[in-house]
């Protein structure tokens, strides 16, 4: 008798583990810390796995692997000896060495998990780079899905490079939920392509802590520290710099970290922007140094003074170290600086010598603003606010700092496109029109 209840036992087991659901990506994959010759790919399952990639430069003939230790349901993998500039295409795989099913749609994972991506190339050389620029898009809202349909329409079949967040990336408080419905299952398919680079938002700290570099911010992003992808290194995640061909991003931590003239963060800088020999310089970060949207940049209490003291504590830094464009959010609409150097203080102090080339910038219009390729302090940058890739401001909204020359107060986002020596920064509206343009030449 205690055999055949045995047996029916068995049987029944074995049954029930024959038609276990297989695993599921609950999330990503999505790209971190790409290097010329490396990159990490993280995702999330519903159950517990090992951390396997496979890939290869044939879709058909994955026959490389890369894995991480231990088990777990957050699998971060890095993909190491790689080619500069090469196409690769991988597959997470479970432990049992069967691909994961996909998840939600088949968007999020077409062919069977089957992406691909392109590694950066050798940092100097110049190569055309396409980057998108999103501020504040994480309100999980039509609007969100609107201005991302509209930079799809625009970009075709035109590969994005990387990624920029500004900041605000997932409201209201940044948690983990938040993220999982902002970010990741509303940008699957770029996530899965083009690597990602976030900058700190306040809504995100909500939920993070740059001092103790924890949260649900630092927990989801694998971010340099160590100078990993060129720059000096930073010791922190919080803020960072790396190259991609000719162009040297900067990302500043606008909301924890000191923003003291002699603080870490401050110290970092100049030794990072004295060490670069990149042609471009831009640096992205969340609170602006001029606005009139939805913050207004003259007011000490708003944001508790942050933006004023990235506009007169760290601009200055960035404008001596040669910065030829920063961007930021923050504020939900879209505003664009003259060329403009050395202004420091409250709108009230702004005068028209501030604007080192008149003009809009525009090889069809006024003609492009020009620098020279020789790195010179002080010879001028543009600042734009583009905080509206997940809603605008209300009617009220006043707009007209004296230092914008162009103020929107509309949803959209930002296509910054570099070839060699010549700079093109777009904004679009969530059908993917043009609303805004300009560009710079280094001579």
């Amino acid at each position: 008798m205690r055999l055949r209840h045995r047996f029916t036992f068995v049987v029944l087991l074995t049954a029930a583990l024959s038609t276990q659901a297989a695993t599921t990506i609950t999330r990503g994959p999505y790209l971190q810390l790409p290097t010329p010759t490396s990159l990490v790919i993280r995702w999330r399952t519903d159950v517990t796995e090992a951390s396997v990639v496979r890939y290869g430069l044939d879709p058909k003939e994955l026959t490389l692997t890369a894995k991480a230790e231990g088990i777990g349901t957050e699998h971060i993998v890095n993909l190491p000896k790689l080619q500069p500039g090469t196409r690769y295409f991988y597959v997470p795989i479970t432990g049992n060495d069967k691909p994961v099913t996909a998840t939600a749609s088949e968007d999020a994972a077409p062919k069977g998990l089957i992406s691909s991506f392109v590694t950066p190339p050798v940092p100097g050389p110049a190569k055309p780079t396409r980057v998108w620029v999103l501020g504040d898009p994480g309100t999980k809202s039509a609007e969100q899905s609107d201005v991302r349909d509209g930079y799809y329409k625009f970009t075709g079949d035109r590969a994005t490079d990387l990624w920029l967040l500004l900041g605000d990336n997932a409201y209201p408080e940044g948690t983990d939920s938040d993220y999982q419905k902002a970010i990741f299952e509303m940008y699957p398919k770029t996530l899965r392509t083009s690597p990602l680079w976030p900058a700190l938002g306040n809504h995100d700290a909500k939920s993070a802590n740059s001092v103790t570099q924890s949260g649900v911010y630092y927990d989801i992003f694998t971010l340099p520290t160590l100078g990993q992808v060129g720059g000096v290194p930073s010791g922190t995640e919080a803020y960072y710099s790396f190259d991609h061909a000719n162009i040297h991003f900067i990302c500043l931590d606008s909301h924890d970290s000191d923003r003291s003239a002699e603080g870490a963060m401050a110290q970092w800088l100049r030794a990072d922007l004295a060490a670069t020999t990149r042609d471009w310089i831009v640096a992205f970060f969340h609170h602006p140094t001029y606005t009139k949207g939805t913050h207004d940049s003259d007011q000490d209490s708003d944001s508790a003074g942050r933006m004023n003291d990235m506009r007169a504590t760290i601009l200055p830094i960035l404008e001596a170290g040669g910065v030829d464009l920063v961007v930021t959010g923050h504020s939900h609409v879209y505003e664009r600086s003259y060329f403009i150097d050395g202004h420091y203080g409250k709108s009230s102090t702004w005068d028209p010598a501030f604007i080192k080339q008149p003009g809009d910038g525009r090889p069809a219009g006024k003609g492009a603003y020009t620098k020279p390729r020789t790195r010179t302090a002080h010879a001028g940058e543009v600042s734009v606010v583009t905080g509206s890739a997940g809603h605008a401001g209300p009617k009220s909204v006043p707009l007209g700092h004296p230092a914008m020359f162009v103020s929107l107060n509309e949803i959209g986002s930002s296509v910054l496109d570099i070839d060699a020596l010549k700079l093109d920064f777009t904004f679009l509206n969530e059908k993917g029109e043009i609303r805004d343009s300009f560009t710079i030449l280094k001579q």
